[in-house]
């Protein structure tokens, strides 16, 4: 669930919510003991777009389209990086990831099981902050971390597997993705009072933006370099998560010889042999084609709303994710 993809949503205020969110983020990262307090801010220091509070924030923008938003959305937008921290915490150890945005990973640092300890700190204080927000974010966020659980266990039951289907893969990214998109959304839409319709009409783009992000998210992972992805190129060959454009280069012409490949796992060279197949296949076109109908379903999410900065910046956000993709 890293992210590779994209820059998120600007805003001509970002940079003062931004800081905002910080703020509010190193607070709750504070422990009462400092050795967790450094490994539970280990990621946080390393950077990152703070994408889910980005949203977060420009959906409560609809509502408050000059100054700055409530506090309350910040702080609904902390809770679901928050949650996001966690998860990639949980990810490095079942992956035994080394690196995490370009820096030594937790699991790798300290050991699996002060990852684990870390990562539960981290989603604990997300349900503190959401519990503070009222009963709907609170439960709204306690929903979101059951999908990102149950679209992460559609994965592991399919690993190595080439068989995997098209809607298995959706349906997993719809959980462990697209649903913390989503919800950022949604709490950033409740959190700024909007109507009822134009909290649906957002979460239902940070559904569908953030379907699209894991597939560029899966395209990259097949043609970016180490460098661009911040993180081992080919990783989910190696590790047997067969993704949108393999599953389709795996029906294409180059289908015998990369299943063929697969199925185990996968020494380095054959991981480049693996990724030369699928992108000498049409995979990784009709991956994107799927990214781009998600991303015009995002759009057209938000025609009900009101112009101004935080719909522009939200359909600015969608039309420019694919830039990510290298030509």
């Amino acid at each position: 669930m890293a992210d590779t993809a994209g820059d998120g949503a600007r805003l001509p205020t970002m940079d003062a919510e931004l800081d905002r969110v910080e703020a509010v983020l190193h607070e709750a990262l504070e422990a009462g003991d400092p050795f967790l307090t450094e490994v539970a801010g280990h990621l946080a220091r390393a950077g990152g777009k703070r994408l889910r509070p980005a949203l977060a924030v420009a959906a409560g923008a609809v509502a408050h389209p000059e100054g700055l938003v409530p506090e309350e959305v910040v702080r609904g937008g902390v809770a679901v990086e928050l949650v996001h921290l966690g998860s990639l915490y949980h990810d490095d150890v079942m992956d035994e990831a080394e690196t995490r945005r370009t820096v030594e990973s937790v699991n790798h640092r300290w050991g699996n099981l002060v990852a684990i300890l870390a990562g539960d700190f981290l989603l604990a204080r997300a349900s503190e902050i959401a519990a503070g927000l009222g009963t709907e974010v609170a439960g709204l966020l306690a929903a979101t971390i059951g999908r990102l659980c149950e679209g992460q266990v559609l994965e592991l039951q399919r690993t190595f597997d080439t068989a995997r289907t098209e809607d298995e893969y959706l349906r997993s990214i719809g959980g462990k993705t697209a649903s913390l998109f989503s919800a950022a959304c949604r709490i950033g839409a409740i959190t700024a009072g909007l109507e009822r319709d134009a909290v649906d009409a957002l979460t239902r783009f940070g559904e569908r933006y953030g379907m699209a992000f894991q597939v560029v998210d899966d395209v990259l992972d097949v043609v970016a370099t180490d460098e661009q992805l911040g993180k081992p190129a080919g990783n989910d060959l190696v590790e047997g998560v067969y993704t949108l454009p393999v599953l389709y280069a795996l029906r294409d012409g180059v289908g015998r010889e990369l299943g063929d490949l697969l199925g185990r796992p996968l020494q380095p060279a054959e991981m480049h042999q693996a990724r030369d197949l699928v992108r000498a296949s049409g995979g990784v076109d009709r991956a994107l084609e799927v990214a781009r109908a998600h991303l015009d379903d995002a759009v057209a999410a938000l025609a009900p709303l009101p112009d101004g900065p935080g719909t522009a910046h939200l359909t600015s956000a969608a039309r420019s994710l694919l830039d990510a993709v290298p030509a």
